[in-house]
C-alpha cells in the first residue's frame, strides 16, 4: 500500500482546522452550559432571542462535518483512533440534543449539549495532540 505524503501546508490546515474545532466546540459547551441562565435573564432585561435559540442546530451540523474530516484527516496521519472515542458519543450527544425531543431547552438539554461540547472539544485536543507527537518522529 502506498503511504500519502503530507506537505507541511496540509500539516498547517490540520492543526488550525483542530484548533478551530477546539475553540468552537469549547465555546459550545459554554453556550449550553449557560443558555438557560441567559433564557431565564433575557426577558428581565426586556430582551427576546427572536428565534436565534436554534442555532445550535446549524453548528451541530458544523461541527460534525469538520469533526469528521479533521479527525479523519488525523487518522490518516497518525493512525490513532482514540480521538474517535470521544468524537463519536460527543456527535450523538449533540445530535441527540439539538434534534430530538431534548432540544426543549431545558436543563437536561443544556447537560446533554455541555457534555457533548466538551468531548468533541476534547476529540479535536487529542487529534492535534496526536498528529503534534507524529509530527516529531
Amino acid at each position: 500500500m502506498q503511504q500519502r505524503t503530507v506537505t507541511p501546508t496540509s500539516r498547517r490546515t490540520l492543526r488550525h482546522a483542530d484548533r478551530l474545532g477546539f475553540a468552537a466546540s469549547f465555546l459550545c459547551a459554554v453556550h449550553c452550559a449557560l443558555l438557560p441562565l441567559a433564557l431565564a435573564l433575557l426577558p428581565a432585561l426586556g430582551l427576546n432571542l427572536g428565534g436565534w435559540v436554534d442555532i445550535d442546530q446549524a453548528f451541530v451540523v458544523f461541527a460534525t462535518l469538520l469533526g469528521l474530516t479533521t479527525l479523519t484527516i488525523g487518522y490518516r496521519r497518525h493512525r490513532g483512533f482514540r480521538a474517535w472515542f470521544l468524537l463519536l458519543p460527543g456527535l450523538a450527544m449533540v445530535w441527540a440534543g439539538a434534534f430530538t425531543h431534548l432540544h426543549d431547552h431545558t436543563f437536561t438539554h443544556a447537560v446533554v449539549m455541555t457534555i457533548g461540547g466538551l468531548l468533541l472539544a476534547g476529540a479535536h485536543l487529542l487529534n492535534l495532540r496526536l498528529t503534534h507527537q507524529h509530527a516529531g518522529h
